[in-house]
């Protein structure tokens, strides 16, 4: 079975986010596996444990990206695949599109992917890819099971429980509860030095630039206003109401 794993790097969330310029700065920042893919990471390594075949991790980003895409090598992926390229930008329909041109032209029994990007929580990628693709979506799922050419996926809708079954290949996103992502090994970490490490550009797909065209634009970007110090409002209930109605109108221009 060859599995393939949608990856994305983002800022750790651990990380104070400052914005110079309108742009979030990179200086120093840490990255890290966006926490949802790291449960496909571990979904697929059981599965080719427990079936056979092989586990590619691929992304599209810039060079740093590589650094996640090793890291899921030493959690026990095969092979990874980076397409890094200034051509491309972050901009989902055109990441879906560039991973539909390399997906389409490989074997592919079942991708992989998070719910969503800690970063942008669009969650769109997956859901544009399988379409690209024309091959059935499954989101944010917490439980997996593959019997021959199926798959029966329990998925979180909005705190209830849906369970599906669908025809292979197909493409499922995370959801937290999946699985428990494992970490590294030192054994792990030195395998994967040696493994199959891809690096493409838009030149090396069956791709046209002009495809690739953003559907969305970021007008702007900025951190919510600092928070001020509570107020204790006094007099009875009647004047504290008539005070709370005087800010909401005069202040926060709420009313």
């Amino acid at each position: 079975m060859d599995i393939y794993v949608i990856l994305k790097q983002t800022f750790d969330t651990e990380e104070k986010i400052i914005i110079e310029d309108g742009q979030v700065t990179e200086d120093g920042v840490q990255y890290v596996i966006n926490p949802y893919d790291e449960y496909a990471v571990e979904e697929a390594i059981q599965k080719r444990e427990e079936l056979g075949g092989n586990v590619f991790v691929i992304a599209v980003g810039p060079e740093r990206t590589s650094e996640s895409l090793r890291t899921a090598l030493a959690m026990g992926a095969d092979e990874a695949i980076l397409i890094a390229d200034e051509r491309i930008c972050s901009d989902e329909n055109t990441v879906s599109k560039v991973l539909a041109s390399y997906l389409g032209s490989q074997k592919v029994d079942l991708i992989l992917g998070g719910y969503f990007s800690v970063d942008n929580g669009a969650g769109q990628v997956a859901i544009r890819l399988a379409q690209l693709l024309d091959i059935p979506h499954v989101g944010s799922i917490t439980k997996l099971d593959i019997r021959d050419d199926k798959a029966i996926a329990d998925r979180d809708a909005e705190g209830d429980l849906e369970q599906v079954e669908v025809t292979l290949p197909a493409v499922f996103t995370a959801q937290q509860g999946l699985n428990e992502p494992r970490y590294p090994s030192l054994p792990g970490i030195m395998k994967a030095k040696r493994k199959p490490f891809k690096q493409l550009t838009l030149d090396d797909l069956d791709i046209d630039e002009t495809e690739l065209a953003p559907k969305t634009e970021r007008i702007a970007l900025s951190l919510p206003p600092q928070k001020e110090a509570g107020q204790i409002l006094k007099g009875d209930t009647a004047e504290q109401v008539k005070e709370i109605v005087e800010k909401l109108r005069h202040e926060t221009k709420l009313l």
